[in-house]
């Protein structure tokens, strides 16, 4: 199993900004923004990535919407494999399944074409997003891969906030690999 290098540890987060009281006050929002405009920690994630995943015979990457799409379609084609986005409720045009899954005020929904994973037998997906909080989203979406007949053999996320225990949550469904953990 392939992890990070401490090299590669220090670029990676070395190029993630912190955003003090976004979106409210008393959190420290992890802007990855600086991470996609920075060439080489971008190519030093992808290419770690792709040394991981290159031997897992996927199928499909399975993008969260929004931020799992940049890594997810890129690390899709690196990989040779199709691309799968899960997007939020009402975005996608043809027949979809959906899942439900609670806000810390509300309920929010996430969407699969019904047919994403049928032009394989069996496929074997990566379920991919910059980041896994609470586990909401990542827990519906691992939900829609199984609905829509893949198996998600593994969630990738750049960062892990470990003292919100979503990455526990989710392990009961599938393996988790989280690059760069927070406590």
């Amino acid at each position: 199993m392939i992890l990070l290098s401490k090299t590669e540890r220090t670029i990676i987060e070395a190029s993630i900004r912190d955003i003090p009281d976004f979106p409210k006050e008393g959190i420290v929002f992890k802007d990855i923004t600086t991470l996609l405009n920075n060439p080489e920690a971008y190519g030093v994630l992808m290419n770690h990535l792709y040394q991981r995943y290159k031997e897992y015979n996927l199928d499909f990457v399975a993008g969260i919407d929004a931020r799992g799409f940049i890594f997810g379609a890129a690390l899709a084609q690196m990989l040779g494999c199709g691309f799968v986005p899960i997007r939020k409720k009402g975005k996608l045009p043809h027949t979809t399944i959906s899942e439900k899954y609670a806000l810390e005020y509300g309920i929010d929904e996430v969407e699969v074409h019904i047919d994403a994973f049928s032009a394989k037998e069996n496929p074997k997906v990566l379920l991919i997003d910059d980041l896994i909080a609470t586990g909401g989203t990542a827990n519906a979406a691992a939900s829609l891969v199984k609905q829509a007949g893949g198996e998600c053999v593994e969630a990738c996320f750049i960062l892990g906030l470990t003292f919100l225990d979503g990455m526990s949550k989710l392990q009961e469904k599938t393996n988790v690999y989280s690059l760069i953990e927070v406590d």
